[in-house]
């Protein structure tokens, strides 16, 4: 029986707590081959976590990265992750419903072959991926990669 750990490599990443040296070792340890930023907008106050300087720093590393918007968390619905256990399944529901939008299923679509040939990880700013809505995208493309196995 195939499993989907034997043909996708996926996983998610948080950069709280991480300088960008940190962080590039961490991915490079994972031997990660592309990092899909779902931040809504990809600007930082920490140095070099900013759209331009992580995708250039990354490259640097010699891993790919690429900012998905269509994946990111609405400015409204961000305080219910980081809120009680109501208010947490509440933003979790509400996003995703927001993946079921058009934008958002092709980039799921994009992740999923993405990790069929090469380690993929997933970045947003929350270290807690419980608490993070790429916990959501996570589920979401293994969900499809899952469906694939089975056929």
């Amino acid at each position: 029986m195939l499993t989907i750990e034997q043909h996708v490599r996926l996983t998610g990443v948080g950069y709280e707590g991480c300088d960008l040296d940190e962080f590039i070792r961490r991915l490079r340890h994972e031997d990660v081959g592309l990092l899909v930023d779902v931040r809504l907008n990809p600007i930082s106050r920490k140095r070099g976590f900013s759209k331009t300087a992580l995708g250039d720093a990354l490259a640097d590393a010699g891993i790919a990265y690429e900012h998905m918007r269509e994946l990111g968390n609405p400015k409204s619905n961000r305080a219910g992750f980081g809120g009680n256990q109501v208010e947490l399944r509440t933003a979790r529901g509400i996003y995703a419903g927001l993946l079921t939008a058009v934008g958002a299923r092709e980039c799921l679509d994009r992740i999923s072959e993405a990790a069929r040939r090469q380690r993929v990880s997933l970045m947003c700013f929350e270290a807690d991926e419980h608490r993070c809505h790429r916990d959501l995208v996570l589920e979401a493309v293994r969900e499809r990669l899952s469906s694939a196995v089975r056929v």
